[in-house]
């Protein structure tokens, strides 16, 4: 792979998708059965908002595995503000962004909707690859 590869050789185009009023149990259950580490959050308009990861799910599933019942919906739960990148964007510094946060999955956008997802583990393999 070249030092010049970008996101879009790397992102997956597809992901799980939920909306702030996504009930946690169901959110949860996508990021299972997707083997995703975590979810774009999006609006009516299919704009980013937040994101949804399987940490983000622990404390409802904990709850729910005490109480045996789930509360709570993405809203809840999710992180606004999400680091995103874009598809154009170079390998080397999205895996310096990477350093700098504890995200495992950064949202690909273009015009504030998600195009793609990419994985820290995907960018770290291409970066095995380069060196």
């Amino acid at each position: 792979m070249s030092t010049e590869a970008r996101v879009s050789v790397l992102m997956q185009t597809d992901w799980v998708e939920v909306t702030p009023e996504t009930p946690m149990r169901r959110a949860a259950a996508l990021l299972v059965e997707g083997r995703a580490a975590a979810a774009a959050v999006v609006d009516d308009e299919g704009l980013l908002v937040g994101i949804l990861s399987q940490k983000d799910c622990f404390r409802p599933a904990l709850y729910a595995s005490y109480y045996q019942e789930w509360k709570g919906n993405v809203a809840e739960n999710m992180s606004r503000g999400a680091i995103t990148c874009n598809a154009e964007d170079d390998l080397i510094s999205v895996a310096e962004a990477f350093t700098n946060c504890p995200h495992r999955v950064f949202p690909v956008v273009e015009e504030g909707r998600v195009v793609g997802m990419l994985r820290r583990s995907d960018v770290l393999a291409a970066l095995m690859d380069m060196g």
